[in-house]
């Protein structure tokens, strides 16, 4: 493909499922010479964050592309990681290349009338379970425990349930409260529907206080742990590796590269690696991390927690991919998943299905992108 025009833009949405916090992200749509169009997402986050990944792109890999002249996807992808060596090695040109990328990916199934998924070895899955992706944020513990039964009633196979986020509660602050939480969803919920725990980076528990907690919540049936301690404390990830060696740990969301991503299964302290193609060097980056949690054994987990682009392009990924197991979607109405597409990826009786159409399969409503813009 040959690379013609390239419009990033920041966007800005109130997301019902952060309790109505705003959120930013960065959009690119890449243009061919022929007039093929893709789409591609950097999930930078803060705004100016974002407005450097704009800068990136518009500034740097951009330009660098569109005077490659013709190129392949792989390609692409080894020139921009190599045109960023002083700086790209993580951080935001990693925001900003997998956006590209994305894109690429995009444009490369519509040339060739085959959805993403063909174009990555075919379907590994006819359909995978849908959880249901939530920050516990309601101001009582009833409260929350009531709205994870109703992803039940929805029809969601599972939970993934995000402590220590924005709102009102007191969730992630207290590891009793928080064991207590687990035991009680537990007993409304019954044996069958999964509950995963994401502690994440509002939660700061000692080693000891860790695996305390973990091994509690643990007697409650948990999916697995995600981030119990900040990502670097390895040795941390180890001793509660050693402690509970049934307990899945899952880790990874936070970082960049496939290099990255190699040290980490390395250490051996992870089952399930999580993984943004919108920051971790996009379609491209995910599917070579795939390869390497192929060879050690573990499960790859996609980030979908931003717009109907980023969901779309984890959902080919994870169909795609023998080491997946689930796809997560968010279970509250947002602009940038129901109104920013023409087809909002959602589930059936608990499983989303393989889409259909070429490239990432949805058509993106750019009056939407425009009102969106963050000015």
């Amino acid at each position: 493909m040959r690379l013609g025009p390239i419009r990033t833009y920041v966007i800005r949405y109130s997301d019902t499922n952060d309790h109505g916090n705003w959120r930013q992200t960065v959009l690119v749509r890449v243009e061919t010479t022929d007039g093929a169009v893709g789409w591609g997402e950097g999930i930078a986050m803060w705004p100016e964050a974002c407005w450097a990944t704009k800068l990136l792109i518009d500034g740097g890999f951009g330009p660098l592309l569109q005077q490659a002249g013709e190129l392949t996807i792989e390609e692409a992808w080894t020139m921009m990681r190599r045109h960023a060596w002083w700086y790209g090695e993580g951080g935001v040109a990693c925001f900003a290349y997998s956006a590209l990328d994305m894109a690429l990916w995009d444009i490369q199934g519509k040339l060739e009338g085959k959805p993403v998924y063909e174009l990555l070895g075919g379907k590994k899955h006819d359909s995978l379970p849908a959880y249901a992706c939530n920050h516990v944020n309601k101001a009582t513990n009833a409260l929350n425990i009531a709205e994870v039964v109703g992803f039940k009633e929805q029809g969601f196979s599972g939970c993934k349930l995000g402590f220590a986020k924005r709102g009102l509660s007191d969730i992630g602050k207290d590891p009793d409260n928080d064991v207590a939480f687990v035991a009680a969803l537990r007993a409304a919920l019954g044996d069958t529907f999964d509950i995963v725990v994401d502690a994440g980076n509002g939660v700061d528990w000692d080693r000891d206080t860790g695996i305390s907690t973990a091994r509690r919540m643990a007697e409650h049936n948990i999916g697995w742990l995600e981030e119990p301690f900040y990502p670097t404390r390895i040795e941390d990830y180890r001793a509660l590796k050693n402690a509970l060696p049934r307990l899945p740990i899952g880790t990874g969301e936070r970082e960049f590269t496939v290099s990255g991503y190699k040290r980490l299964i390395e250490t051996g302290t992870v089952d399930i690696l999580g993984v943004d193609p919108a920051r971790s060097e996009g379609i491209t980056g995910f599917r070579k991390i795939d390869d390497l949690c192929g060879a050690a054994g573990i499960t790859i987990n996609a980030h979908a927690w931003s717009t109907a682009i980023l969901t779309a392009a984890s959902l080919h990924l994870s169909i795609a991919s023998p080491n997946a197991r689930l796809i997560e979607l968010k279970p509250f109405r947002v602009s940038v998943q129901t109104e920013l597409v023409d087809k909002p990826i959602w589930h059936e009786d608990g499983v989303v299905h393989a889409p259909g159409g070429p490239g990432l399969g949805i058509g993106v409503d750019e009056k939407m992108v425009e009102r969106l813009v963050l000015r």
